[in-house]
């Protein structure tokens, strides 16, 4: 089986998913950093280059423009990050990279895909319930923020076998 998928629609250029690759980090690091006020450091994303985690790079004409990190955990894809670079939001494409980690975690033999998401990122959450998943609970004070701690809301989406 492929790591790689492509995808195109009419008046669209092609998206591309492939695992996340060592070489890309300072690319993956760019995005992180105009995608969130306390970004994940080289460090953090290094140490996910393991067996039980997936890393996944979104990429449009051959340019990665967002990435996804998902930890298995026994039966369990645990959504850790998923961000597409500024520029390319608003287009479908982290519906599309979510579509292909739910899609990868169901054929991994998943049961289901949990996240957290800021209480405040309210385009996330959208994008989460239109993608059917469901809250299941909250965190408090989860997330750093510049006038204190954050609240996540737990998300699930359970996958048929």
């Amino acid at each position: 089986m492929s790591n790689e998928q492509a995808v195109s629609g009419p008046g669209e250029n092609s998206l591309e998913t492939r695992s996340v690759s060592c070489s890309d980090l300072s690319r993956v690091l760019e995005i992180e950093r105009q995608g969130y006020s306390h970004p994940w450091s080289e460090a953090v994303f290094l140490d996910c280059f393991k067996d039980n985690y997936r890393l996944w790079a979104l990429c449009k004409e051959g340019a990665l423009i967002g990435y996804a990190v998902v930890a298995y955990l026994v039966d369990e894809a645990h959504l850790l990050n998923l961000c597409i670079h500024p520029d390319s939001r608003g287009f479908g494409a982290g519906r599309y990279l979510l579509e292909h980690l739910v899609d990868k975690a169901r054929e991994d033999g998943m049961t289901q895909v949990l996240l957290e998401v800021r209480v405040s990122n309210r385009t996330a959450e959208q994008l989460y319930r239109s993608a059917g998943f469901g809250e299941i609970g909250c965190r408090p004070g989860y997330y750093p923020a510049a006038n204190g701690p954050e609240d996540a809301r737990v998300m699930t989406l359970p996958l048929d076998k």
